[in-house]
Formats: C-alpha cells, structure tokens, sequence
C-alpha cells in the first residue's frame, strides 16, 4: 500500500524535477498571473494605477514526534497596496496579520495574534520583446512584528526575485527563483532560497484556472527537509478592475503545513 509520506516525498521529487526543467527550457513572457497563486508574474500595472489586494489564508499543520501529537492552526490577513510609477516599475507594501494557535496532545500551549513584519518591494520589468518580458524584484522587510510571538524575525531582511513568464495562447507559465537574506533574532537560518513554477489557463473571460508548486529553504536550523506544496485556485473577474479569488494548498512534505485554504480580493483604480 503507498503511504502518504511516499506519496509527500514522490511528490517533492517530480516538483524538484519540474523546477529543474522549467529553469532549463522556458523563455520569458509578458504575461499576468494573480492571486492566489504564491509565484508572481512579470506584468506591472502601468504608470499611474494603484492596486489595492485583500488576501486571507488559514492552514493547519499535524505532526507527531516522540509520541506528543501537535497541531497548529494558523490564519493571516493581508493588505498588499501596490502603485505603478513607471509603466514598467511598481513599488508595494504589505501589511500582515497573523494569528497561531498550537496544541500538544489536545491542550493549549500557544494561542497568539498580531501584526507580522512589513514588507516594501519594486518590481521592475527591465527586458519585454515579441512576448516574451523577465522581471527583477528586489524587497525589504521591517521588525514590525513581535518576535517572542513569532511573528517576525526582530530584525530587518532583503532579498530579490527573478521572474519569468510565457503565454502559450490561453496558457502562461511563471517562474520564479529568488534568495532572501533572513537576519534574525530567533535562531532561524539566514540564508534562504526559493523556488517556484505556476500555470494559469484562460478558461473564459472572466474565469481562470492556476496551478502552482514550490519550495523554500527550511527556517528551521534543526529540520533538513525543505517545505514544499502544490496549489490549485480559480480567479473571477467580477468587472476588468476587480477580481475574486479562491485556492487550496497541499503539503508536499511534513515541513510544509498539510493544507491551507485561500481567499482573496483585488481592485485596481
């Protein structure tokens, strides 16, 4: 009988694989992805727009060592404002709201809400020819959050994305790479990489089907095992400016949290 840590870890390596090839044999394109996809597109919005995205996630996540079940339930609210200076430059804040709850065999050991760390990002479409763009999109982080809480890492980060994107009709690829330097305070690696491959299919006007799979570096100095997921979603577009959105995320491993459940809302001006 397959397992469900066989069917994790076959799934980690075919995610692996596809990162690999992805790298490999797809050249950039113009092209939008959307929320809730966790890659990001090389599109920017076009001097003078502002975007305005409402996202909400919650997730759970089991494990069992040494015999202690554990359980953490985990929710975050975020605003992300996003503004074109150039038509091919946005500059964009975000702003979270977390909450977590842990339980160890059924009792209450963590129960703690409030705002994580900012983040301030540019991304910058620097090379678009015959459909094809590639992106760059540098970031900051600010110690806004408590960290005894966990919900930041007490000191300031940076890092940097690279995107790439390919419409094939009405399908488009995205690929994301990227390294974040994580100072912190509370014994986390510093050193992290990512990442990440996404499709988007054009079903009907207004409706889109995505898919998305990634990993990241473990923050965890004690955990080998990289998280990795897999995500599905549909977006709608309610008009040309606003658009609703819904996903769900699998854990391709035990460091990934098992599923998370997506939501989201976004409005240009």
């Amino acid at each position: 009988m397959i397992t469900l840590s066989q069917i994790r870890l076959n799934g980690t390596k075919m995610m692996k694989t596809a990162l690999v090839l992805a790298v490999m044999l797809s050249p950039p394109a113009a092209a939008f992805a959307a929320r809730p996809l966790i890659t990001d597109d090389a599109g920017t919005l076009g001097k003078g727009v502002f975007q305005v995205e409402l996202g909400f996630e919650m997730s759970d996540h089991r494990t069992d060592d040494d015999g202690v079940l554990t359980r953490e339930d985990a929710s975050s609210a975020t605003t992300t404002l996003s503004y074109g200076i150039l038509d091919n430059l946005d500059v964009l804040l975000g702003m979270p709201y977390e909450k977590t709850k842990i339980r160890e065999d059924g009792e209450t050991v963590h129960n703690e809400d409030g705002i994580a760390d900012l983040t301030l990002e540019a991304k910058w479409r620097f090379f678009e020819k015959d459909g094809f763009a590639l992106a760059f999109k540098p970031g900051v982080s600010f110690p806004t959050g408590d960290d005894n809480k966990g919900f930041g890492t007490g000191r300031m980060t940076y890092g940097a994305l690279f995107i790439a994107a390919k419409d094939i009709g009405p399908v488009s690829f995205h690929l994301n790479a990227g390294y974040k330097r994580n100072e912190n305070k509370t014994n986390e690696r510093k050193d992290m990489w990512g990442g990440d491959l996404a499709g988007v299919v054009t079903v009907a006007k207004p409706l889109k089907l995505l898919a998305n799979v990634g990993m990241k570096t473990n923050t965890d100095r004690t955990v080998a095992t990289d998280p990795a997921f897999l995500l599905g979603g549909l977006v709608y577009s309610i008009t040309d400016k606003i658009d609703l959105d819904l996903g769900y995320k699998r854990g391709l491993n035990k460091a990934e949290a098992d599923n998370a459940y997506i939501a989201g809302l976004t409005m240009k001006f």
